[in-house]
This record gives structure tokens, C-alpha cells and sequence, in this order.
């Protein structure tokens, strides 16, 4: 059957044929090389961890965008929950508290290039066990409301300078901590870092470097340490790490 057509064809005919079934298979082939289109970012998944002496902390987070993208100004859900365990008293007997806490936010995020300006509002929860060594156990759950802010600003090429803060109704909880960073040839950025906490009769204030922007394991990694000092406590050293994955 296929002679009857190579006699019925032209020489032009066979040529163009020839030329229709070279051209198929690379047709598929650059088709098969395209690569999907990618989805605008719309969450941030992220997490972290404090040390020092006397107290460990770790946090896990995300960072959503409600209906459109992380690139663009809109409305944004914030959730995020953690836990500590520390001593509940400088002296011996020291004993260990544990806390858990959770947050519930949402808010408005402003973005120009790569700044951005967001402000949330929403719930604040607390949960406490202190396990004496002598005495009973102490267990309490706390509700209240809370306001965050967060601050990203690339005032020049170069410079990045991050602000941070929120107000709780937990016993009056007022945190804030601003850190420039010079990016280095590496590509991340680094700077100094001064945080503040106040809640009822303490106070924390931490003095350090920080390291943002690192790029490993297809994940975006902070570092920083310093000093930091307590109202119940002499000054000692902390260290934290942080990190988030966009999708």
C-alpha cells in the first residue's frame, strides 16, 4: 500500500510530507520542554527558634494572601503558634514553666516593589504550667486581643531595614525590634538588630547581629545573637533562627 502512494505523489508531495513528519516530533518535543505556568505566590510558611541560658522557644507560622498574591497589595491572614519551656524562678529551686500560644490575625498589606507595609489585628491566646519542685502544679489559659506590624523597606539598593512590632492585652505585651541590613556579596544581608519587650513588671532588651537573606535547601534562613537583659536576670547571651518557604 505504501508503493501505490509513492507512485501517486509527487516529488514535491513526498518532500512536504517528509518535511511534516521531521517537524512533528520537534514540535512535541519543544511542547513537552515548556515548562508550566507558575502560580503567583500566595503564602509564606515559616518558623523559629530562640535559645538562651534559661528559655527555649519555637514558633511555626503562615502567612497568607486572601484571594490574589503575595507580589500585590491586598488583604492578608496571618496564623501562628508556639511554645516555651523556662525557668520559673532565678533561685534554686528553679522549677519549669511550659507555655503554649497562638494567634489569629488578619489584615492589610501595602507593597511597593519590594517593600511592603502590613498591619493586623485579631486573637491572642496564652496557655501556662508551672511545675513547682515543691508544691502544687499551676495551670492558667489567657485570652486576649492583639495588633502587629510589619515593616520591610528597601530604602536603596543595598539596604534593607526590617521593623517589627505588636501591642497584646495579655498583660499589657508590648514587643518591637527594627534591624538594617547591608547586603554582601554573598547576596544576604547583615546589620545589627535592637529588640524590647514589656509585660507588667519585666522587661527584655536585646542588643545583636543578624544574618537575613540566606539561601539553603530551597528555604530562606536568618540568623542573629547577642546580648540581651532582663529585669530579673543578669545580662546573658541569645541566639535565634528563623526561616521561611514562599509558595
Amino acid at each position: 500500500m505504501g508503493a501505490c502512494v509513492a507512485y501517486r505523489v509527487s516529488k514535491a508531495g513526498l518532500a512536504g510530507l517528509a518535511m511534516t513528519f521531521a517537524a512533528a516530533p520537534i514540535a512535541a518535543a519543544n511542547a513537552d520542554e515548556e515548562e508550566p505556568e507558575r502560580s503567583p505566590l500566595s503564602m509564606v510558611i515559616f518558623g523559629s527558634m530562640e535559645a538562651g541560658p534559661t528559655k527555649t522557644f519555637l514558633a511555626v507560622g503562615m502567612k497568607r494572601a486572601v484571594g490574589g498574591s503575595l507580589t500585590d497589595s491586598g488583604f492578608r491572614l496571618f496564623v501562628k503558634a508556639g511554645g516555651a519551656q523556662e525557668q520559673t524562678r532565678r533561685h534554686r529551686p528553679h522549677g519549669v514553666t511550659y507555655k503554649s500560644e497562638a494567634q489569629a490575625l488578619l489584615g492589610y498589606e501595602w507593597r511597593i516593589g519590594s517593600s511592603f507595609l502590613a498591619l493586623y489585628a485579631g486573637s491572642d491566646a496564652e496557655s501556662e504550667q508551672r511545675i513547682e519542685t515543691f508544691g502544687p502544679s499551676f495551670i492558667a489559659t489567657r485570652y486576649g486581643a492583639r495588633v502587629q506590624a510589619d515593616l520591610w523597606i528597601v530604602p536603596s539598593p543595598g539596604l534593607v531595614v526590617q521593623a517589627n512590632g505588636y501591642l497584646s492585652s495579655l498583660n499589657g505585651r508590648l514587643w518591637a525590634r527594627v534591624a538594617p541590613g547591608w547586603q554582601l556579596p554573598a547576596g544576604f544581608y547583615l546589620g545589627p538588630e535592637i529588640e524590647a519587650y514589656r509585660e507588667r513588671d519585666y522587661r527584655k532588651y536585646r542588643l545583636g547581629l543578624h544574618l537575613t537573606g540566606l539561601r539553603f535547601l530551597g528555604l530562606e534562613w536568618r540568623l542573629s545573637g547577642g546580648l540581651q537583659k532582663t529585669s530579673d536576670r543578669p545580662s546573658e547571651y541569645y541566639g535565634t533562627l528563623g526561616l521561611h518557604w514562599q509558595r
